[in-house]
Formats: structure tokens, sequence, C-alpha cells
């Protein structure tokens, strides 16, 4: 049994001070002292212990002084294997040997003087070695939720709910304090190497808008410092004596031109003056892959994480503009408080990690900026109406955009809405519950939904997004188009929900659906006579899945959509749809449906089955009008015949005689034409295509020289896996038989595709099985054929 001072007895048993942790008896602390963590500190103790034994404490020494001039000065005594320099409290330094004999040489020399200075040497202090605890999460929240719906429990009406969530949620004045003082101490650093710099702040903690734990977004403005630079390059040029700024040894600026820098040289420019000069800051990480490149770094004792980009002027109007929204209506702030926190709590924003497919604050924030601007009346204006109110000092143009708006609310006319703030969290979750979001580009700019072929060009130039008199014309660039599209406010070549999945999408919509639905009750609307959860509380509670209401029946579980996504699509067939208006929906539909056969037809080996006789008498007197038989595709010719399974039924005596022509030749498209909006399959699957599909692509890979790709992203690939398994079964039969239809959703809904799967033949009960394969494996497969057609 170990006897050190490691271990005390206690009345529930022993505590280790080492690992601190309690063992109730004898043979769980005789397992604890043999265990790994315990065995890895001791051995981690003795380490440092020899560390502290071979080092020494050295103070007196100048500022100017590095740790080369140090090093050389000490290797007369031995070999130094480390030196450790403070940059917070005082100038010292360690000095640690790789031999203790060493360090007693140092100790035995009486004097000891380095650049004139008599340096004070003494041994390094021994400290009691204690586990290490990890600093602070600087991500985490300090709400309390409970308290909050305590709170919130407790008030008597929704408004004051929204109200009481502002107040819990925002940023203190304490926290408002020190993150300015944080700024102060970072820009009184980089002007000593950055003369004339600026360290501005933006985003949630200076917008009005922040939240509790929000980092800290700062920009450093080069503007002064390469005027500064340029004006030192002419004074050298004409033999005049430089200043002090300028000659200093420590200066960075005489080592790189701002003009001609790169990016990325700034942001070593930026982690270096961070990591060596600003006290407290630790972890700091330069980013040189994202959007817009930043460094970002963690303040120990603030327990604030923050990040700097360079030269980032348009986000710094932005949040002069954000500011400028909230002072126009007292309803802003409250509103947007609280459509942030419900996503939050809906899983659709607030990602732990960063980025990943969920919203950001500041794409929420334009939600609602842009829904105020469509309730009747507007409670804000557009910016184009911002930009007529501002006087000409007031007039701003930023890399070519225009972003003139006034600087103070008191130039903007008040809005007459009187809505509270109850009826417009109603109308906020009715508004985007119908919204079309594939089909549209939210424009904060014009106050409307832009129509998205307007955007499929890309080679067209952007609309009018600076003063007439730039010459700056932004061509080409366009916004990155996404199942969710809303354009920055100025920059409008920016899809600030650009990073959304379709998945994210659908969920914003079902979220938005569920708490439009829950705000016309009575539970959202009055406070409980009995105590119980009421309005907003109930509002940001998980959504309970398999309860009363979703149950979604066999009907719902038997569709898959397929989105509409101009990101994928080829340039000539995006050309294409923005020259044909409003009727691009059923263009791409078209589109959409030749693949969807290629991929039943060609990819998974089925065949046309027969039409069932309820579905032909059903056909007969008139039940299917508006459905047309789709196996030969949308664009096949006139050459079918209704006996015949798999082939189109006879089209109307007028469309035979304009479409028989050749065989693949296209039906004209006219974007006043009645284009066809509907469409359905009959197949039969004799083969067990599904089955061990992953083990059979791999083997397939690893004989090919064709490089792997997810299942579904390659057409050749996918088309012998199929015919891979096809030829290993030895009695093929018809497994199933089903019906596929296929709708194109568009107007006041999503764009998209949904197919409905009916199952006409399943004896065998494989459908279900080849549905679930079909739900992973349709989606991506159609998105591979419509990207890359044949």
């Amino acid at each position: 049994m170990e006897t050190s001072e490691d271990i005390r007895t206690t009345p529930r048993g022993f505590y280790c001070k080492l690992c601190s942790i309690h063992t109730p008896n004898r043979p769980s602390l005789e397992a604890h002292l043999k265990g790994k963590k315990h065995q890895h500190l001791c051995r981690l103790r003795s380490k440092r212990d020899a560390q502290v034994e071979s080092s020494i404490y050295v103070s007196g020494i100048k500022p100017t002084t590095s740790r080369t001039e140090l090093a050389e000065y000490f290797e007369q005594f031995g070999p130094v294997s480390e030196i450790i320099m403070d940059k917070d409290k005082g100038l010292y330094s360690i000095i640690e040997f790789s031999e203790v004999k060493s360090t007693q040489a140092v100790l035995t020399q009486l004097e000891h003087r380095l650049q004139g200075l008599k340096l004070r040497v003494k041994p390094r202090e021994k400290k009691e070695f204690k586990l290490a605890s990890k600093p602070p999460d600087a991500k985490k929240s300090h709400i309390n939720l409970e308290k909050l719906n305590y709170d919130l429990c407790q008030t008597a009406s929704v408004n004051e709910q929204m109200q009481k969530v502002v107040e819990t949620l925002q940023l203190s004045e304490s926290d408002q304090n020190s993150r300015e003082l944080l700024a102060e101490l970072l820009e009184e650093v980089f002007t000593e190497f950055l003369p004339d710099c600026q360290i501005i702040p933006f985003g949630s903690s200076v917008n009005t808008f922040g939240v509790q734990s929000c980092d800290l977004d700062l920009v450093l403005d080069l503007e002064n410092t390469k005027a500064f630079q340029s004006q030192a390059k002419k004074s050298e040029k004409k033999g005049e004596h430089n200043s002090e700024d300028g000659d200093s040894e420590d200066s960075i600026l005489p080592e790189i031109d701002l003009n001609t820098a790169t990016p990325a040289e700034l942001l070593d420019l930026v982690t270096a003056v961070l990591r060596k000069c600003v006290p407290g800051v630790y972890k700091v990480q330069p980013q040189k892959t994202t959007r817009l490149p930043l460094v970002r770094f963690i303040h120990r004792d603030l327990n604030l994480q923050g990040d700097i980009t360079i030269n980032n002027r348009l986000a710094v109007r932005n949040t002069r503009f954000l500011q400028l929204c909230s002072g126009l209506d007292s309803r802003v702030r409250p509103l947007v408080y609280t459509v942030r926190f419900w996503a939050k709590q809906k899983h659709l924003a607030g990602n732990p990690f960063g980025g990943g497919p969920l919203l950001n604050n500041y794409a929420l924030t334009l939600l609602v900026l842009f829904y105020l601007q469509n309730v009747d009346p507007p409670i804000l204006p557009t910016v184009e109406k911002l930009k007529s109110m501002a006087c000409e000092e007031e007039e701003c143009v930023i890399d070519g955009w225009d972003c003139t708006f006034p600087s103070q609310p008191i130039s903007v006319p008040p809005s007459k809405n009187t809505d509270d703030l109850c009826t417009l969290l109603h109308g906020f979750f009715s508004f985007y519950s119908k919204f079309d979001f594939s089909g549209s580009v939210v424009s904060l700019r014009e106050g409307r939904s832009l129509p998205i072929a307007s955007f499929l060009s890309r080679d067209e130039e952007m609309p009018d997004t600076a003063d007439s008199s730039s010459s700056k014309h932004k061509k080409a660039a366009g916004p990155k188009l996404g199942p969710v599209n809303i354009l920055d406010p100025f920059n409008l070549h920016h899809n600030v929900a650009g990073n959304l999945s379709e998945r994210t999408h659908r969920h914003l919509l079902r979220e938005c659906s569920e708490s439009e639905k829950y705000c016309r009750s009575l539970q959202y609307q009055r406070k409980s006579a009995k105590g119980k959860s009421w309005g907003l509380v109930r509002l940001f509670a998980p959504r309970v899945e398999g309860g009363a209401g979703s149950q979604g029946g066999t009907e719902r579980s038997l569709k898959i959509s397929v989105p509409f996504q101009a990101s994928v699509l080829p340039e000539s067939l995006n050309k294409k749809l923005s020259s044909s208006g409003d009727a691009f929906r059923l263009i791409w539909f078209e589109q959409l449906c030749s693949a969807v056969e290629a991929l039943f037809k060609d990819i998974l080996k089925c065949t046309p089955a027969e039409e069932p006789v309820s579905t032909q008498e059903q056909n007969k007197t008139g039940g299917g009008e508006e459905e047309v038989n789709n196996n030969d595709s949308l664009e096949g010719s006139s050459k079918q015949a209704a006996s015949k399974p798999g082939k189109k039924r006879p089209l109307p005596a007028e469309e035979s005689s304009s479409s028989s022509s050749s065989k693949g030749k296209r039906r004209r498209l006219d974007s006043s034409a009645n284009l066809p909006e509907k469409a359905c399959w009959f197949w039969a699957q004799r083969h067990k295509v599904w089955a061990g599909r992953r083990k059979v692509r791999r083997d397939l890979l690893k004989t090919s020289d064709e490089a792997s790709k997810p299942e579904g992203g390659c057409r050749s690939i996918e088309s012998r896996v199929t015919q891979c398994i096809v030829e290993k079964e030895e009695d093929p039969k018809d497994l199933v038989e089903f019906k596929v239809d296929a709708e194109v959703l568009g107007g006041g809904e999503n764009t998209k595709a949904v197919l409905k799967f009916t199952p006409t033949n399943d004896l065998a009960g494989y459908f279900q099985d080849f549905f679930h394969f079909l739900e992973s494996f349709l989606p991506k497969m159609v998105e591979t054929l419509l990207s890359k057609p044949e």
C-alpha cells in the first residue's frame, strides 16, 4: 500500500490529492493507484520536478532582450533545452538546461551581466504539482433555462414574455464594458506595429442584438496605415530621416508592403502580434480557408472568444444597418431575440462547433427584418427607401456596393403599424410556413422576394449595385443559390444562407408550420389559470416525435421529395431556365422526369409493368385526365399504344399531330404553353438491387480505375453495381410492381418534385425494403443525372 502524502483518509474512505478522486475502501484505492491515470500523473510530476531542478529564474533583463541572446549567454554553462519568457506580468525568464550540473554552475557564479545590466539569477521556485484544470469554455452559455421558463410563466402576456427574453439574453453592461476594453487594448498593441490602424468591433457585440457568450467580432482597418507606409517610403526616397516608428527594430511595418501583401501574409502578421504581444490571449488560430479569412483567439481573463478580420468594411456597415433598424421601432429587438432563441431551441441555429448546415444569427435577423418590411402596413422600410431618405453626407459606397442609409433613426418616419408583439410573432411563423424559399430570393434591398429564375444565368450582370458614377461592375459572380436564398442587404453577390442543406430547409418549414399552428391556440395567447406552461415556454419546447399529431400513415411515408437546386444544374440548362420566366419550374420538372425514368430503367434495371385494370377503368371514366403515363419520358415521340405496358396513353389529337416527329425530338417549350405538371410510371422490379449493394460496390471499386464517389454520385458505377447483382441472381422473378406519381409543386409552396410510390403487386413483401433504399438513393442519383446529362 502506498503511504505517500498523496493519500488522505476521510470518513468516506480515501482521497487521492494527486488525482482529486475519492475511493470507498482499500481494494478500490489499490486499484486506483495501479491505474493509468494515477501512474501517468506520477510520471508527469517526476518529470516536472526534474525540470525544476535543472532550471533557473532570471530577472532584470531588458524589454528588447530576445530568446536568442539569452540562449547565447547561458549556453556557456551547458546546453539550454528551453527558454520561457513572460509577456504578461513582467520582464523575467526561466532558463531550462539539459543537465542539472549546468544549473549548479550558473548559481555558483556570483554575478551575471547581459547588455550592460546586472541579472538577478536564483533557483526556480518549486511549486506543488496539481492536476491542471481545463480553461473555462468561452462558448459556454450562462442561461439557466429552468429559471427562464419560470420567469416567463409568471408574466401576464406574451408581450411581456418577449421583453423578458430580451432582458435575460442580452449583454449586460459589464459585458459591454469588458468587450470595449479588450478592443481598446488590441488597438493600443497593434498601433505599436501598424501606426494609425484601427480595431473596430462589429456583429452581435455592438449591433444591439448581442447575447451572453457571443463572440467578439473585430475588424483591423489598415487604410490609414497604408497611407502612413506610403508617406514613409516617399520620405525615404527623398533621403529624409524616418520616424522612430519606421526605424524601430520591433516594428513589423517595414517588413511587409500592405498595398501588395496577400491575405495570408496579413493573417500571419495579425497572428504574430496576438501570440507575442497581447497579454492574456491564447489559442490563436488563423483561419485562411473561410469565406472571409480571420484569426480566432480566446482571452483568458475575460473568458471571451473573438476573431479578427482585415479591412472588412462591409461587415461594419452591415452592423450600422442593424443598429438603425433596431432604433426605428421598439418591437424589432424583442422579435429578433425571440426568433433567434426559438431557432436555437429547435436546432435550426446555434451549432456549437460553428459552421455546418444551420442558420446563423445574421440570417435569422434578416428574415425578421424582411418579414417586418412585408407586414401591412410595413414596420420597416426597404433598403432602397432608406437610401432615398439619406442626405448627401451619408452617401456610402464600399467595394462598389451602394451602402447608403440614414445614420440616425430620426430621419425615418415612424411606422403606422400598431400590431403587438404577440401578433407579430404569430405572423412571422405564418409568413414563412408558406414562403417559397426554393423558388425565391429574399431581397431586403427591394423588400420583396425575387424570382430565382432571374439569378440562374451566371453570365448576366447583377442588378444595379452601386452609384451610377462607380466604375466597378459586378459580373459573373452572383450569389450561391441553395434551398434557402437570403441576399445580403448590400453585397448582392452574397447569400447569407448559402450553407443550408435541403434537410435544414425542410426542418425550418416544418417548425414554422408547427409553431404557426400552436400560435393559433389559447395555450399561446392566454396565461394558464392552473399554473401550467403557456405562451413562449411551450413554443420553445422541443417537438415530441411520435405524438398524436405526428402519425404520418402509410401514404405519407411513401413519398420522396426532390428539391429544385439551381447550383447542381449545368450552365446551359440554367440559361434556358432563366429565359423562361415563370415556366422554369415545369421545364425543370420535364428534365427531372427524364432523369427519374433513366434511374429506374437504365440504372436499377426495372421493366415497364402492366397498368392495373382498376386504374385503366378510372382513366376511361375521366379520373386520370391530368396524369400522363410517362414510361417513355415527357420528351418521347407519338409512337405509343395503350395496350402495351409501360407506354404512354395516346395524346389528344392536336398534341399527337405536333409531336409526331422523329424519336428524341423535344416538344417545343414555350413559356405560355400548358406544360404537364404531373406524370406517372408503372414499373416492375425482378431483382434485389438494394440487398448487399454497398459491398458489391466496394468490391467493384477495388478492381476498377474509377474514383470512389458517394453512393448515387456516379451513373456508370451504379449501373455496373446493379448489373453485378443481376448477374449473380440465378432465378429472377417479379418481386414487386409499383406505381410512381410525380408532381411539381411551386407557387406558394416549395419548388420541388414529389414522387409518390404505390405498390400494385407485393405478394412477397419486398416493397418496404426497396422503398427504404430509394429514400436515400433516388434524390442523390437524380441530382447526379441532372448535373451531368448524357
